[in-house]
């Protein structure tokens, strides 16, 4: 077995995919937590919610951050693939900052159960440019088709199987 399927992930089976979904899962938590304190549907519990779940936000975009980059060097450069990873990439990147600048700065009303005007719109941008770097991800893989690997009738026992089998290896 190779050392690189511990950041790649196996053939057909990539690690950066699933640690997107728990990345934008937990934003988008804070997200909607961030607007259930400031519109009043809850008293501190948003608030305290929201922050948390920046925080764990923050953490988690180290390993998908990494895996995507790591996958990015694996393109062409120059390529329409490459042109929208690199896309996908500078969106990523710039919500994961407005994230952490509404971690930084709305600290301090956290701590008295608040969202603060200010860091409830870092935490909106940051929202706005994490969609639309989701929207350029689900192009990278459905429309240049980066790591999938159009084997239509591979079994299915072979297709979920996390033992990496030849076809599976020349069709990546």
């Amino acid at each position: 077995m190779k050392l690189s399927y511990l950041w790649r992930g196996l053939a057909g089976h990539p690690i950066h995919p699933p640690l997107t979904d728990v990345t934008i899962g937990t934003y988008t938590f804070a997200t909607v937590a961030a607007v259930a304190d400031v519109t009043g549907i809850s008293d501190s519990s948003g608030a305290y919610g929201w922050w948390i779940a920046l925080i764990f936000g923050l953490i988690v975009t180290g390993p998908t951050a990494l895996t995507g980059l790591l996958d990015w060097l694996s393109i062409t450069r120059g390529t329409e693939l490459w042109k929208t990873a690199t896309l996908h990439l500078t969106a990523m990147l710039s919500a994961t900052v407005f994230f952490a600048l509404a971690a930084i700065f709305g600290h301090a009303s956290y701590r008295y159960g608040n969202v603060s005007g200010g860091a409830f719109v870092l935490t909106v941008v940051g929202f706005g440019l994490l969609t639309l770097g989701g929207w350029l991800g689900g192009a990278i893989v459905f429309v240049h088709g980066m790591r999938v690997l159009q084997l239509k009738d591979e079994p299915a026992g072979r297709a979920v199987s996390p033992i990496p089998h030849a076809e599976k290896e020349e069709a990546d």
